[in-house]
């Protein structure tokens, strides 16, 4: 296990009715608050008007609305063009893991002169951001309790991120019942998002992080146990509880601190959106079982053997390669049965920008160098070009 710093320093009110405590939240910080939030959803399920009756005359409340799925820079700059205005005291971003991404560029650009693209190609340009409480709407991306963001710029095919501690969320309100009335397709598109996060921290060249790699089985078995009762009972409240807390514990530093290393699936799957604008759970789940596959060889074969055992359910036996790889099948099939589309034509890909995305893979990360198993463009090539069948 390698040294690290954990610092996880969200407050987190987690189930029924926190959001009764939101004036409170946020009058730790001031009165001129800017809503955030997407597509408006929302207002449909109610949670829209009960924010606008808790907070009613005791806030200034301006609002930011229609963040995108990849969520764009220029709504970012229309954000900090909103905060700068009104001088906006704290953010409230209420919705998944778009919105609150979105919200952590929106508050770290309010205090900086450049443009906030600058952030996804140097992080430490943020020295300042505004506080961000978040009322979460979707189990998936786990950014309601790290300092991570990821933002898109369509004018260049980009999809980045950068990290920084100042934009981690100060509170983050996870009632489960917010989570009700989310479609089948972004459940399962949130749970394949989840198992990648888990994935991509487990299959680490460090050694002996037991810690880490025993949390990180239990919260993958959770996600394989409730996502199909979640799917066949949307209001169920066990099952959409276990997927929303395992998706907060999946990236809070919990099971990646003292594992270092690129995360491979994420980087090759963030080109597929930069380019098609896809979900990025569905692609991650497309992805992922092509990337095991490749890079199961005499090195890697005994770390996917505990994976087949202790996460997917199977009984050891002395091939340790044959159960490797009916590890992966099983991964394969349970992404199957949730329902997620599995072939990148399925999403509307086909093979005429692969290579161009390959190259781009390795032109924004550090898959050549520090990733579990280093890749080349080819490399990445041969993934996607496996992903289309």
């Amino acid at each position: 296990m390698e040294n690290f710093q954990f610092y996880a320093p969200t407050k987190v009110l987690f189930g029924r009715e926190q959001v009764n405590q939101l004036p409170e939240c946020l009058s730790t910080f001031g009165q001129n608050v800017l809503l955030v939030y997407g597509g408006g959803s929302i207002k449909k399920n109610g949670l829209y008007d009960k924010i606008q009756a808790l907070l009613g005359a005791d806030f200034n409340l301006f609002e930011l609305a229609g963040v995108e799925p990849n969520p764009r820079i220029e709504t970012v700059r229309k954000g900090v063009a909103l905060c700068q205005e009104h001088e906006i005291d704290v953010i409230l971003a209420v919705g998944g893991g778009s919105t609150i991404d979105c919200s952590k560029g929106i508050a770290a650009g309010t205090f900086y002169d450049g443009d906030p693209w600058d952030f996804t190609s140097n992080s430490s340009l943020v020295t300042k951001a505004l506080p961000i409480v978040s009322i979460l709407t979707l189990a998936a991306t786990g950014s309601e309790m790290n300092g991570g963001s990821v933002l898109s710029d369509m004018s260049k095919n980009e999809k980045l991120s950068f990290h920084s501690p100042l934009t981690i969320p100060k509170v983050s309100i996870l009632d489960p019942e917010n989570t009700f009335s989310v479609p089948a397709y972004q459940t399962m598109a949130g749970s394949s998002d989840i198992m990648s996060h888990l994935i991509e921290n487990y299959f680490s060249k460090a050694k002996g992080a037991q810690v880490q790699d025993r949390i990180a089985e239990g919260l993958m078995r959770t996600v394989k146990q409730y996502t199909p009762i979640a799917l066949e009972e949307p209001t169920n409240y066990e099952a959409r509880a276990n997927l929303m807390w395992a998706s907060s514990l999946a990236l809070n530093g919990l099971t990646g601190r003292g594992k270092s290393g690129a995360w491979t699936c994420h980087a090759i799957e963030h080109e597929l959106s930069a380019y098609y604008d896809i979900t990025h759970g569905i692609g991650l789940a497309i992805v992922t079982p092509r990337w095991m596959e490749y890079v199961l060889n005499e090195d890697t074969v005994d770390k996917f053997a505990m994976f087949a055992v202790n996460v997917m359910g199977l009984a050891v036996i002395d091939d340790k390669y044959a159960l490797a790889k009916a590890g992966i099948y099983e991964l394969k099939n349970m992404f199957k049965a949730w329902g997620v589309p599995m072939t990148l034509p399925e999403v509307g890909i086909g093979e005429e920008k692969l290579a161009l995305m390959a190259e781009k893979a390795i032109e924004h990360s550090a898959l050549s160098t520090s990733s579990y198993v280093p890749l080349t463009a080819d490399d990445v090539l041969q993934i996607l070009t496996k992903c289309l069948k």
